[in-house]
């Protein structure tokens, strides 16, 4: 491409370019002069703090603070503590710290954060302050944290007001209000703002601040408007009756909301205890409804599932640290294979020769519970084992009204959910599926067909066992880990496969939710333990009019 033109000048179309180019240059400066950034605002407003009077260093300190610099803090906090310093040759100000030799001074550049560690102080000199300025200084102080540039530090600064005695705060939220720009920030200044209103000598003031306060049904704000009608010598805490009226009306909306809400915790807390039965019992489930069979060691299969996580962690710890944050998804699968192994040896060894015999497989399996709890305590001891959580699956999400739901019970309602379409899957879409159904549902004719129901009882009784050991590794990050933790959910387990009906996974599921959530409705009023007796004397009632459970599935025992 040709740069000049036949004359040796610049091309019209280049000559172009560069005025546009001038005019892109010329228009960028005039914007940088014009808006000028925080960082300039705060280098720039630093030398008033030396110059004028005492007022005049006030306002510098002020419009320092209104930067919202989060520097600013060190400044303010450095020049009331009077270890704020100039340099003489050119005015600079440095924030300095005890400690300083003698004749020194040990500074630090507020703009860069260097350290300048200990200089003559003969080249320096300290900014004086009076009393006036450091009522004015801490007023400041308090207040920065209010107008800072992070909104999540604003908003927590602003929620630690809530309630304070300080009227002087009012000023400060005031102020931080008007300049605040982001709705929940301005929400929790308002609400704390309101809480130091409702002490006001202006009846008006306390009025306005009652309906705000009414825009934030929580536990602080019902507490802080009772203290409203408490009687001191007979008279209340509140003297004006239309304030008194407002305040009664507002607690029993406050109350009615977090009625409301309690039950909808409750609800949550009911569909977590849900999906951990879901877990534990779903094995089960397929183990019961197809071979008939009491397990009484399911519960030790879940244990396996926990210990292997246990194991899994151990060996990443000593060997792969980096992978640590995925211990949990490499010991699904390693729980799965190992509790489905040991059903498999199980079923062949001992439950094949007793099909038909219900009782002497309750028995036998009960035998089986106590050797698997007694060589897991000869191997890893009596004492329970810690399983890292994840950070991932750390905290919790907490709402105003007291609500906290955990990620690690999320996670578990999550894999809940997951672990039944899997098995879904496998029962609709596999040939082990259709052998399973065909076998539930008329053994007879599954082996007139040539389908091998004793290969079909093994691969089930693994895979219900392989169920239960996922449902440990699941439960290790909500419960204590020890040669003890099944026996805590088999008889849980029996109740929601026999409620929702033997060998019908939506069954299983309608019952372990029903009874999860019937279980934590029932625990604010009666209490954990009643609540567990009235749900087992509410399943036994139940079974007197449907023995078959909800959901009732043809299956060996009831062709027995």
């Amino acid at each position: 491409m040709r740069l000049t033109s036949p004359r040796g000048g610049v091309p019209r179309h280049g000559r172009r370019f560069l005025v546009i180019l001038a005019v892109l240059f010329f228009q960028a400066a005039l914007l940088l002069t014009a808006h000028p950034s925080r960082a300039d605002e705060f280098s720039d407003g630093l030398p008033a703090l030396a110059k004028g009077s005492y007022d005049d260093k006030i306002a510098a300190a002020s419009a320092l603070v209104a930067t919202g610099d989060d520097r600013a803090g060190d400044v303010v906090k450095a020049f009331s503590a009077g270890n704020l310093y100039v340099r003489k040759s050119d005015g600079a100000i440095f924030v300095g710290r005890d400690g300083a030799p003698s004749g020194q001074a040990l500074l630090t550049d507020p703009v860069s954060g260097q350290d300048l560690g200990a200089v003559s102080e003969s080249d320096y000199e300290k900014i004086r302050v009076n009393n006036k300025v450091r009522r004015a200084l801490d007023e400041l102080a308090g207040g920065l944290a209010l107008l800072g540039k992070d909104p999540a530090k604003r908003k927590a600064a602003a929620a630690g007001l809530f309630g304070t005695s300080d009227a002087s705060q009012a000023g400060r939220l005031t102020t931080a209000l008007e300049k605040e720009k982001d709705k929940g920030v301005a929400a929790a200044m308002r609400r704390s703002l309101a809480s130091i209103n409702i002490g006001d000598p202006d009846p008006a003031k306390r009025l306005a601040a009652v309906k705000e306060l009414a825009n934030s049904p929580d536990q602080q704000v019902r507490a802080l408007l009772l203290s409203r009608l408490v009687e001191t010598n007979g008279k209340p805490a509140e003297p004006d009756e239309e304030v008194r009226t407002l305040i009664d009306s507002t607690l029993s909306h406050i109350n009615l909301t977090l009625q409301l809400w309690n039950i909808v915790g409750s609800l949550y807390q009911g569909l977590s205890l849900g999906a951990v039965l879901l877990l534990a019992a779903i094995g089960l489930a397929v183990t019961f409804g197809v071979m008939g069979v009491i397990n009484m060691a399911h519960g030790e299969m879940i244990m396996l599932g926990a210990y292997s996580t246990f194991v899994v962690q151990q060996v990443i710890a000593a060997h792969a640290p980096w992978l640590f944050q995925w211990s949990l998804a490499i010991a699904l699968p390693t729980a799965f294979l190992v509790s489905a192994i040991v059903g498999i040896v199980i079923e062949r060894g001992i439950i094949r020769f007793l099909y038909g015999r219900p009782l002497e497989t309750l028995l036998a399996t009960w035998g089986v519970s106590l050797v698997l709890q007694q060589a897991v305590r000869s191997l890893f001891g009596p004492s329970n084992r810690a399983v890292v959580t994840p950070d991932f699956m750390q905290g919790a999400i907490e709402t105003s009204v007291g609500i906290t739901l955990t990620y690690n019970r999320l996670y578990i309602i999550a894999f809940a959910v997951v672990v039944l379409a899997a098995l879904f899957m496998v029962l609709q879409r596999t040939p082990l599926g259709l052998q399973m159904r065909a076998v539930t549902q008329n053994r007879r004719m599954a082996a007139a067909m040539g389908i091998p129901t004793a290969r079909v009882d093994a691969f089930t009784f693994g895979l219900g066992s392989g169920i239960a050991g996922l449902a440990g590794v699941a439960l290790s990050q909500i419960d204590n880990v020890s040669p003890n933790l099944g026996q805590g959910y088999i008889v849980d387990s029996f109740m929601v496969v026999v409620f929702g009906g033997v060998g019908n996974l939506w069954g299983t599921v309608a019952g372990a939710l029903s009874l999860g959530i019937v279980n934590k409705l029932l625990e604010p009023f009666a209490g954990a333990v009643l609540g567990k007796i009235l749900v087992l004397v509410a399943i036994i009632l139940f079974i007197q009019k449907r023995p078959r459970g909800l959901f009732a599935l043809k299956g060996r025992s009831v062709e027995a």
